[in-house]
């Protein structure tokens, strides 16, 4: 089968598409046909396949019998070099960009594809529909609390911001006119729109999220927190309060591998409901799987970047 292979450490333009061996599922372990596959910044700073995938069931291995051969399924599988930040129950695999994997059968991080979620949709929203919806459940928004967003042009960001709106919030997104993504955010659901420098952030939100930054660099996200608001973020270092330069303000770090806040089965059903959109910024064929993440290095990236297959 063809698949986007790294021979070695390296940039992702030395990324390329090779003929490999199909993976055969064992014990516990389903054969998936791979119809989409998305890029994740992990994607291309751990070179070992991606994570996020749509396809169909084509094989089972023994013990396997929440799905059958033909379902249509989705979610996140990471490599196994990463078991161990991969939660109780682990969505692991062999890598999405290629046309078979094989995947873990028994994880919250794997559902079955509604009709009405396109593999693409599905493929884009795996990773990045799971961190929106659990970071939303955890922010537990309420009506006209004033939340700033940082990262909302990214795939996460676009995911959360309709789920903030929804929720009826007062959103202050960061985006670029420049770069044209303004007005796609205020489509989304942002009252207010601010560049990315730290100057332009505003003081006494109630909430701000941070999707993009370093954990280690979010003392002025805090800043502009009002004396018991609430910060929540997703990237690593895992942001601690001496990091903040305050200790008047509730931190939250998100990372839900067990699928505590929000499992596949939520995305796709939120999905199929239009609650959870995806953002695709751009397809690709397998063949061109290698630019695809090299694109997304180099490249400004207005949602996600999927590799159909």
């Amino acid at each position: 089968m063809k698949a986007v292979v790294a021979t070695d450490y390296g940039l992702p333009e030395q990324y390329e598409v090779a003929e490999v061996p199909v993976p055969r599922p064992g014990p516990g372990q389903m054969q998936v046909r791979i119809a989409a596959a998305s890029v994740n910044p992990a994607d291309v700073k751990l070179p070992s396949g991606e994570f996020d995938f749509a396809g169909t069931v084509t094989d089972l291995g023994e013990g396997v019998n929440s799905y059958a051969v033909g379902d249509e399924v989705f979610g996140t599988a990471v490599p196994r070099v990463l078991r161990a930040m991969a939660g109780t129950r682990p969505s692991l695999g062999t890598g999405a960009m290629a046309e078979y994997a094989v995947v873990e059968a028994d994880t919250p991080l794997i559902a079955h594809r509604p009709a009405a979620l396109a593999a693409p949709d599905a493929a884009a929203l795996a990773t990045a529909g799971q961190a929106a919806l659990a970071t939303a459940r955890a922010a537990n928004v309420r009506p006209g609390e004033r939340v700033l967003l940082v990262g909302a042009t990214g795939g996460v960001g676009t995911a959360l911001l309709p789920l903030l709106a929804a929720a009826q919030a007062h959103v202050i997104a960061t985006a670029s006119d420049a770069d044209g993504d303004a007005e796609t955010v205020r489509t989304l659901g942002a009252a207010d729109v601010i560049e990315y420098q730290e100057s332009d952030y505003p003081a006494d939100v109630d909430v701000a999220i941070n999707v993009v930054l370093p954990g280690d660099r979010l003392s002025a996200v805090a800043k502009a927190l009002r004396p018991g608001g609430r910060l929540l973020t997703i990237t690593f270092p895992i942001t601690t309060p001496d990091m903040l330069g305050r200790d008047d303000v509730e931190l939250r770090f998100i990372l839900d591998m067990d699928a505590e806040l929000a499992s596949m089965h939520d995305v796709a059903e939120a999905g199929a409901r239009g609650e959870l959109r995806a953002t695709i910024a751009r397809r690709y064929s397998l063949d061109e799987g290698p630019q695809a993440c090299a694109d997304f290095v180099r490249r400004h990236t207005l949602g996600k970047r999927v590799v159909v297959v």
